[in-house]
């Protein structure tokens, strides 16, 4: 961010010092430039990865500064293969294309790192927009690997000061990047009407889609998301 401060600063008075026929041209390419600078410093502070599933791909980009320590925590479970040969099993449908889908190691003792740190979003400044991941918890501090990825926005699951009780929602720590005819296609397979305890019951999936692999992707330039076409 600093290098962009100082590029806006001296391109800044190069177009003041042109001559008026010039600044017009001047204006336009400064802007552009340094709207390409804010892409750059936008991939630095991200990383992508991709989960080949029995559905197809989907590519995740992770928030690694804006919330740290749940990407983090995501990442471990990726770069030690733990996803690997996991599932996506619950779908929850709230409305026509709104909704969410679930996945991750279910609580298998031979897959589980410790707990995360909550990191709410009333401190990562994310929300629960159309395609978010975050984390699945019982008590704040007590995710593990589940996750799940959001069809349409749920903004309800973000943190609320101002309500009583549990009020810190669900950490959000990205979105998918590309992939999400692939989760509105999970959101959409049938479910078990008996499978499931509590909320869970009838949003099971009556067949998981089984998550193949989860990698790291090259990062490669920032396109818009596929869920904001």
């Amino acid at each position: 961010m600093a290098m962009l401060r100082q590029f806006v600063l001296s391109a800044l008075l190069t177009f003041l010092s042109a001559p008026a026929s010039a600044q017009s041209d001047a204006a336009h390419a400064v802007g552009a430039r340094a709207e390409a600078a804010k892409a750059e410093s936008r991939r630095a502070a991200t990383v992508r990865v991709v989960l080949q599933t029995s559905e197809g791909p989907i590519t995740l980009e992770l928030e690694t500064e804006r919330a740290p320590a749940t990407t983090g925590n995501f990442l471990k479970y990726v770069d030690q293969k733990r996803l690997d040969g996991t599932t996506f099993y619950r779908a929850t449908k709230v409305a026509p294309e709104l909704g969410l889908i679930q996945g991750g190691v279910r609580n298998n003792p031979k897959r589980l790192l410790p707990p995360v740190v909550h990191e709410p979003t009333s401190k990562t400044g994310l929300s629960h927009v159309d395609g978010a991941i975050s984390m699945a918890r019982n008590a704040p501090g007590t995710a593990t690997a589940d996750f799940f990825i959001t069809i349409g926005a749920l903004p309800s699951m973000d943190a609320n000061p101002t309500a009583s009780g549990d009020n810190l929602g669900f950490a959000a720590f990205g979105r998918v990047a590309e992939g999400m005819e692939t989760v509105r296609r999970i959101l959409t397979a049938p479910t078990s009407p008996t499978e499931g305890q509590g909320v869970m019951k009838g949003q099971m999936l009556a067949k998981p889609v089984r998550i193949i692999t989860a990698r790291r992707a090259r990062q490669q330039p920032s396109a818009s998301p596929d869920h904001e076409k």
